[in-house]
């Protein structure tokens, strides 16, 4: 597994899981603004451009970072949030490993599988996957996610990197994901983000989450879409994560 990081002289560890299609750069702003007084590790997710796997499953990438974590720092760090793709995979990892961190963020976690999206993926990424070389494609698809301007050429760059295979399949684990039983097992402070504007099914997701872990604190943020709130606000979500881990601390 590759990983991009900052601030590595610090202790406390915050890992940041980007979104399906996007790269470490979804929280570059927020890792410049945490890393002089956190280590933050901003994996690059299976499948996607410059890792060093294909994508296999959501499960499959959970228990790597998983293996990660144990083999590195020791089997436990400070916080981990993720949004859409990175968020089910984040939301597997407690899953799996309710003790791995202390705080998480989950933000535009689908877990509502949909059977028809599912089916449709193969065909619809097989008949315009050429597309996706072509910049005027990457520009409408760019505006089409308000993904802020500064992040068109990261964008552009990394979704043309990413094979069909590997974009039909974590596409389909997307759509395909349901909670597991394990989630109840989970024992970190969790923060579940969702946009106001998003599909119903995405803020349906954040309520059965908020639901399934009794504890955690569930926002649906104002005027927002699919995304927006850590690719678009970095300072106000660095702004955020810190006054939860304050809130938390004053607490012991």
């Amino acid at each position: 597994m590759k990983i991009v990081e900052y601030g590595k002289q610090n202790k406390d560890i915050i890992m940041l899981l980007h979104g399906g299609g996007l790269s470490w750069w979804n929280y570059r702003t927020e890792a410049e603004l945490l890393g002089d007084r956190y280590h933050v590790v901003l994996p690059i997710l299976d499948g996607h451009a410059d890792s060093d796997a294909d994508f296999v499953s959501i499960e499959e990438n959970a228990s790597q970072i998983i293996a990660f974590v144990n083999r590195e720092y020791g089997g436990s760090i400070l916080l981990i949030g993720g949004l859409s793709l990175g968020a089910q995979i984040l939301t597997e990892i407690l899953s799996q490993r309710g003790d791995i961190c202390r705080y998480a963020i989950i933000e535009s976690a689908s877990v509502v599988p949909s059977k028809i999206t599912n089916v449709l993926i193969g065909p619809t990424i097989a008949s315009s996957y050429g597309l996706i070389q072509k910049k005027w494609f990457a520009k409408t698809q760019f505006r089409y996610l308000r993904i802020r301007d500064d992040l068109f050429e990261d964008y552009c760059r990394d979704t043309s990197k990413v094979s069909k295979s590997n974009m039909i399949a974590f596409l389909k684990a997307n759509t395909e994901y349901e909670l597991k039983p394990g989630i109840q097992n989970c024992r970190a402070q969790v923060r579940i983000v969702v946009g106001e504007k998003e599909q119903k099914k995405m803020i349906c997701s954040a309520e059965l989450l908020h639901e399934a872990l009794p504890g955690s604190h569930l926002e649906k943020k104002t005027g927002l879409y699919h995304g927006e709130y850590s690719i678009n606000h970095p300072e106000q979500y660095q702004r955020d994560l810190l006054e939860m881990i304050r809130r938390q601390c004053h607490r012991v």
